[in-house]
């Protein structure tokens, strides 16, 4: 009896063991919110940024707008206790902004926040919001990658710049990703399509069900008639 209260009394440490550790919560990263945007529209875009020391408080962040995707609007909201200033590259190529405008010569490459004092820093167990409003959005790119780097008073720098592949798992310290979506509007023009599509594919499948319905229908009404002959004859 003792020895199977004993082997209990593991199983339930070992189950509240399990139960502790599910409930301890992800690391946190820092992340750009929301995640998801429109191809071709402007966007509020606001980096998050969690203190995930223990011993320090964060007090810089640099975030690397892509530079395949040159962006001709970014301005910043001021954040108070912060300052921040902004980096511009001149491009190798100058990018087309449609009719009526000047070719894009020069884009923002680097936003860089950075605490007025200690007071302003982002202590342990907290988070801060950055917001940038940007655009327009590219139309050739399914998502962007806002790299980041995150800096506590300690001196530690932690870099928010890796990218997994398609299916691998989470690398230690991703980069902030924003997916571009379809605008609505071309949402809209193919859903009718789809809707045509499945009707057409309906409408076929029924014709098809309907043929080899009729098809049955004669040769089983054949099979009788020449089965009522050959009795006839019989008879």
């Amino acid at each position: 009896m003792s020895r199977w209260k004993s082997r209990l009394s593991a199983v339930l440490a070992g189950a509240a063991a399990l139960a502790v550790l599910g409930a301890v919560p992800a690391a946190a990263h820092v992340t750009v919110n929301p995640d998801t945007a429109e191809k071709g529209d402007y966007a509020k875009l606001t980096f998050r940024v969690p203190t995930e020391r223990d011993n320090a408080s964060t007090t810089k962040l640099e975030v690397t707008l892509p530079e395949e995707h040159p962006l001709s609007s970014v301005s910043v909201k001021p954040h108070p206790g912060w300052d921040y200033e902004i980096a511009t590259e001149k491009l190798d190529q100058p990018v087309d902004q449609g009719e009526g405008r000047e070719p894009l010569t020069e884009a923002v490459r680097t936003i860089t926040w950075t605490a007025d004092d200690k007071a302003a820093a982002i202590e342990p167990g907290e988070f801060d919001e950055f917001d940038v409003s940007v655009g327009p959005l590219p139309e050739n790119a399914d998502q962007m990658i806002f790299k980041a780097v995150q800096t506590y008073d300690s001196g530690e720098v932690v870099r928010w710049i890796e990218i997994s592949g398609e299916g691998a798992e989470e690398p230690e310290h991703p980069a902030p990703i924003l997916k571009l979506t379809a605008a609505a509007s071309e949402q809209q023009a193919a859903a009718p399509a789809a809707a045509e599509i499945e009707t057409d594919t309906d409408q076929s499948a029924s014709v098809t069900t309907a043929l080899v319905l009729s098809i049955i229908a004669v040769v089983l009404g054949g099979a009788a008639l020449i089965t009522g002959l050959l009795a006839r004859r019989r008879s």
